[in-house]
């Protein structure tokens, strides 16, 4: 029996609105779940409980913290047509990281889904899983201890910059450490040297910035989240396009050219291997590598990777960075303690840092990781439960609820740590973690999805902090009081932090 044209159109029509009402079942059935779990007063129907916390990125970040405190372990916070569930305990963290069902990002990471696409960040799935392991052997030991040359050099460029800017009253370090943890992500992840002379480069780490700016915004405005709200109510949605494209034709002639010289390596294919290669490896030439070879990714896919560890591997650090120096700066104890342990490894302090003496610096190790417990630079983590979830608490959470695990307040909760604002680094003697929740600290997520570039990150930390330390006392300028954090895609203050340098000798 035949079907006329017009006969299975309607068949098609009714099969979308089944499958939309059925959607919309979904939706009302976890709202109504979802309604009943602590949190701020509810507002109105569109605008939900999020009017409460202010419109701008000061306000929502500290009206948060005022929610985390006051409705511990979990609340909800309703927005337009998102409901977010937040949880704060170590043992709700757990229960979401430790299990693979809730592998796939939360809806924040929509709003990078332009520039970044589908790289490691935002993938899930088969092809996250692929990706991880083409990107794994890029952190191999053997590869990093490349990469401290390249800290190394750029390290002393930062500190000649820093020279020239030690006679003001105070620098503004994160726009001088952007500069630096841009040049150092370009040359590993793409084997590009950027040095911001000639409008190309000068047109990219513009552009970087912008994008950061265009996605800070949307953050805090959630009709900005979809792309009809976005067009409709933010003034930068076009501008957010050309920026993109921007960074797209960057990174993709930075691949062709690389393409077009392309030599392949033998790299490392687990822990137990090395890579006994002359030269320097970027993670380009792994992807490329993939791609010729095992034919599991293509031109595109390079890129959503490329443009990923760009982004995670500049911003990031960055930040981290900016807070450690003002940490230390305020603790003239803890900075000596660290001098005088440069000297103890280094002897010589004109001699640039090796990766075997790096991994003695157990002391300076541990003031990052405290750091990093009052600042991580990603401050919250967002997943889409792939199951239905019963909380520590004893609250059902149902498939499909958007959760964000809030790293900030876990990290500063009293029970875990004592003394919460205090900048302790022996939180982190041995002694003092072995009763700790595995789950009280994870300023690199954790669980089968922890951050791939940790080790990485670290080790541009420790050979940035040892080339200032040896060269300047910091001296206060901003202080944790001062300072005014704000809600972004990462942690950032409201005002650049400002440091002073001053010369050693």
């Amino acid at each position: 029996m035949s079907i006329s044209l017009s006969h299975f159109i309607l068949l098609l029509l009714i099969l979308y609105l089944i499958n939309k009402t059925y959607a919309l079942y979904i939706y009302l059935k976890n709202y109504i779940i979802v309604q009943k779990l602590p949190g701020p007063p509810r507002g109105g129907i569109i605008m939900g409980n999020i009017a409460g916390f202010g419109n701008t990125a000061e306000a929502v970040f500290q009206n948060l913290i005022k929610a985390a405190k006051e409705f511990y372990p979990i609340f909800s916070v309703h927005a337009v047509h998102i409901t977010t569930v937040f949880v704060l305990s170590p043992d709700d963290c757990e229960l979401i990281l430790s299990n693979p069902i809730h592998n796939e990002k939360g809806f924040f990471y929509k709003l990078t889904h332009k520039w970044l696409r589908f790289g490691l960040l935002t993938s899930f799935g088969t092809k996250w899983q692929t990706r991880r392991k083409i990107l794994t052997p890029a952190f191999h030991f053997s590869i990093l201890q490349q990469f401290v040359s390249v800290f190394n050099e750029q390290a002393e460029q930062l500190v000649e910059t820093l020279s020239e800017e030690c006679n003001k009253s105070y620098v503004k370090v994160n726009s001088v450490l952007t500069q630096f943890t841009l040049k150092t992500i370009s040359e590993t992840a793409m084997g590009t040297k950027l040095e911001f002379k000639n409008k190309k480069d000068q047109g990219y780490k513009k552009a970087v910035h912008d994008i950061g700016k265009i996605l800070a915004y949307r953050v805090i405005h959630p009709w900005c989240f979809e792309e009809i709200g976005n067009l409709l109510f933010n003034s930068s949605f076009f501008k957010e396009r050309k920026t993109v494209k921007i960074l797209h034709e960057f990174t993709k002639a930075v691949i062709e050219e690389k393409e077009k010289n392309f030599v392949d390596a033998e790299l490392p294919k687990d822990e137990h291997d090395v890579y006994k290669g002359k030269r320097r490896l970027a993670m380009l030439d792994l992807l490329l590598s993939a791609k010729k070879n095992e034919r599991i990714i293509d031109n595109e896919g390079i890129r959503e990777e490329v443009d990923t560890f760009m982004f995670e591997g500049h911003d990031t650090i960055t930040t981290a960075l900016s807070f450690m120096l003002m940490l230390l700066a305020n603790n003239k104890d803890v900075q000596e303690r660290i001098y005088s342990e440069l000297v103890e490894i280094f002897g010589d302090l004109n001699k640039k840092p090796t990766y075997n003496e790096l991994q003695n610096l157990k002391y300076l190790e541990r003031c990052i990781k405290e750091s990093l417990r009052l600042y991580p630079s990603v401050f919250f983590i967002a997943r889409n439960l792939g199951e239905d979830l019963k909380t520590t608490s004893g609250y059902l959470l149902p498939k499909g609820t958007q959760v964000v695990m809030y790293i900030y307040t876990l990290h500063r909760n009293p029970d875990l740590y004592p003394d919460p604002e205090k900048f302790d680094p022996d939180r982190f003697l041995s002694e003092n973690c072995q009763h700790r929740h595995p789950y009280a600290y994870i300023p690199f997520s954790a669980g089968s999805r922890n951050c791939i570039g940790q080790k990485f990150a670290i080790l541009e930390m420790k050979v940035v902090l040892c080339a200032i330390l040896r060269k300047f006392f910091l001296e206060p300028i901003d202080t944790p009081q001062t300072i005014v954090p704000i809600v972004d895609i990462i942690l950032r203050t409201k005002d650049e932090i400002k440091v002073k340098f001053v010369p050693r000798y």
